[in-house]
């Protein structure tokens, strides 16, 4: 149960456009850093293994591995040093943390990339070839 009035105060501060990413996603995430002066932009990549929270609250978790280490770092989704995130290849998962991760090496890391179902189907119908449903469907009306 959440308060009205707190509502109407965070929604002053949140993105108007929030990236669109799940876990599992590798994602590349600009970040602004300022030094004194002046200011530059740094890029964490890596593969998103959480999302938490709601709201201005809202976090996600993006975990890499430099030098056989590996390096999380924890990003307010809302936050104003967030200049942009980009989804760069998305992760088939079947759960939403992935914990599991932090104990494997190498190529185990790697997750299976999401098919493109509906992708598929258009280019069938557009090239003039038709597909399983649709062979299925005329061999059961031949008969």
């Amino acid at each position: 149960m959440t308060n009205k009035i707190l509502e109407q105060v965070e929604s002053a501060h949140l993105k108007k456009d929030v990236p669109q990413f799940a876990v599992g996603d590798t994602v590349d995430v600009h970040t602004r850093i300022v030094e004194g002066e002046k200011e530059r932009i740094q890029v964490f990549s890596g593969t998103v293994i959480m999302k938490k929270g709601r709201g201005i609250n809202e976090t996600f978790t993006v975990r890499r591995i430099v030098n056989n280490e590996g390096v999380e770092r924890i990003f307010p989704l809302h936050s104003p040093f967030i200049t942009k995130v980009i989804a760069k290849r998305g992760g088939e998962t079947r759960r939403a943390k992935l914990f599991y991760l932090r104990d494997r090496v190498g190529k185990a890391v790697r997750l299976v990339e999401k098919r493109k179902t509906s992708a598929k189907k258009d280019d069938a119908a557009s090239e003039g070839g038709t597909t399983r449903a649709e062979k299925r469907e005329l061999a059961a009306s031949a008969t």
